[in-house]
Formats: C-alpha cells, structure tokens, sequence
C-alpha cells in the first residue's frame, strides 16, 4: 500500500509511503481518500497525523503519470484529486501534519489540509506547477490563500519556489520548527494530548471555524451558537464543569 492508517492509543497516523519521494499518483491519492474516510468514521481514532517518513513528507504529483492525461482526461480526473484532499481536510478531528524534506506541490497542499503544520528544520515547502505551465489543482490556491494572505499566496504560486522553513514560520504557512529528528515526536506529542480532549467540542471547535471561514460573521457566529449550545447536551460538558467547580481547571477526564 502506498498509504496506510496505522491507530496507536487515539491517534491515527496516515503515513504516505511510495519511496523514494511519495510521489501522489492516482493511486495514492485515492487511498488518501479512503484513509481519511476511515479515520473519520473510527471511534478508536481521535486524532490524526500526516506524516511521509523522516526523510520527506511528499515531492508532490506524479509529473510522468500527469504527462500522458490530455485536457479530457484530466477534466474527469481533477474534481477526484480535489475530493481525496478534501477529505483530509474535513476529518472532524484534530489533524497534524509531520513536515519531512520536502513538501511541494501536490505535498504542500496535503499540508495544507492539516489543521496545525510542525515541520523540520531543512523542510522545503513550495507550489512549484507554474514551472510546469500548470496552477496547483488540489487545493493551493484556495487554502495557501486563506492561510498567508493572498499576497504571499501568489508570491509562492506566481514564483514556483520553495520556502525553507524558517521563512515557511515567518509567513504562518507552518506552525513550529524543530530539529529534523523531532518532527514526528512532537507531532504525535500534540495528536496524543487532543486525543484525550472532549471529542464532541473538539469536532464543533474545528467545524466553527472552518465553516466559518467559508462565510460571513453573523452565519459564522449562528453555527458557532449553535454548537455551542449543543454542547450543553453532551456528558463531557458534565464532567469537565463538575471537575472545574471540585478540582479546578484542566484536571477532567473526558470519555
């Protein structure tokens, strides 16, 4: 499999494996879709992490896969390779992705869907498909947009260059540097402690703000209410009040 699902106490660890760059040919890309779907419907799966292996996350498509497709058949193919990135996306779960090496293109953009980016200190990052006389088509120039701003989203996407990770911080593309040998650690460090968090508030936290975006304040702030409320119904709203009024904050055990 060019894709697995491996699930270690609440966390689910999607890990792309087609040496030696994970290359996301179709194949890969619709094991991504099914993963993702599994990961969303799997009760024991309470986070999730992306990861590629220590020495890169992905180089993105596969350039001689693409070649061949004409204009037909690309139009039949690309709203499958936006679904299989979409659905990484909505996974209603806290989703990390552990940034190894390189993350270009097609790689960039399964980044692009995690909810919190930790990336190596020699991670490259970058939507090259202009050099290709190409756009990003599975989700660049909408979410890397919406990400940094569309100001250094078409500086990246009208250049084609990679973004080392320091500036890759400075721009809010990822969200924390380290040491090439810690990426995955503190990714499966951050994935563990949401593990054990409220599932239910964890999902409507990530459905408000993504939905959110998508429209404007006041029908953002009515799906904020009303998950909000919901969330009145639930037993780990119980719990972590009752442990907040006996024992203080941060101290509840959610089911």
């Amino acid at each position: 499999m060019t894709v697995t699902l491996e699930v270690s106490e609440g966390v689910g660890t999607i890990r792309l494996d087609r040496p030696p760059m994970n290359a996301l040919d179709i194949a890969t890309q619709d094991r991504l879709r099914e993963l993702a779907a599994e990961a969303t419907d799997r009760d024991d799966v309470r986070a999730v992490i992306l990861y590629g292996g220590e020495k890169v996350f992905a180089a993105g498509a596969d350039i001689k896969e693409m070649q061949v497709m004409d204009h037909t058949a690309m139009v039949k193919r690309s709203k499958a390779l936006q679904d299989s990135f979409t659905a990484v996306a909505r996974i209603p779960k806290p989703v990390v992705a552990a940034v190894t090496g390189y993350a270009l293109g097609g790689g960039c953009e399964l980044a692009l869907c995690a909810d919190y980016r930790i990336a190596a200190d020699n991670a490259r990052l970058g939507q090259p498909e202009i050099l290709l006389g190409l756009i990003p088509g599975a989700g660049g120039t909408q979410r890397l947009a919406r990400l940094v701003g569309p100001s250094k989203a078409k500086d990246l996407i009208f250049t084609g260059r990679h973004v080392k990770a320091d500036e890759a911080l400075a721009i809010g593309l990822v969200d924390r540097v380290v040491p090439a040998a810690e990426v995955h650690e503190q990714a499966h460090a951050w994935a563990s402690k949401l593990a054990q968090g409220p599932a239910l508030a964890l999902r409507a936290a990530k459905e408000s703000v993504d939905a959110g975006l998508e429209t404007d304040i006041d029908t953002g702030l009515a799906i904020e209410r009303n998950w909000f409320a919901g969330l009145f119904a639930t037993e780990d709203r119980e719990r972590g009040m009752r442990s907040f009024v006996e024992e203080g904050p941060g101290k509840a055990k959610f089911v």
